[in-house]
């Protein structure tokens, strides 16, 4: 197993997802099953996802990305501990026109230790 396949291993447990690692790409997947979302009059599975990837063996930064779905009244307390924590916010918005409840999704950015990351993602999404 490479050291960034157990770094992976790390990120995915941190953040309290299900890892995943495939052609040097790390995605750590959790699943929102409190959400009973409904699209189009069909269940639908929420799910917020984190990656990491062109890992520096020097530094040990990385590309670090989230995608992570919300609920409206969660995105402004979710949004201001990612800031302050210093991940980017690269987009904030709705995928679906007929969800119930309506989702919204925000994607994070940053360029950090894949474990660091981890941690703040994890922080944020506690609060």
């Amino acid at each position: 197993m490479s050291n960034d396949e157990l770094i992976c291993q790390e990120f995915a447990r941190i953040i309290g997802g299900q890892e995943g690692f495939a052609g040097g790409k790390c995605v750590a997947t959790i699943n929102r099953n409190e959400v009973q979302a409904i699209i189009l009059g069909k269940p639908f599975r929420v799910t917020s996802s984190f990656s990491f990837e062109s890992r520096d063996n020097l530094t040990g930064r990385a590309l670090c990305l989230g995608r992570v779905a919300l609920l409206q009244r969660e995105v402004d307390i979710f949004v201001a501990s990612i800031l302050k924590q210093g991940i980017k916010v690269s987009s904030i918005h709705n995928e679906w026109f007929f969800d119930t409840p309506n989702l919204i999704y925000v994607n994070i950015e940053a360029v950090d230790n894949p474990l660091d990351f981890a941690r703040k993602v994890r922080r944020a999404l506690k609060s």
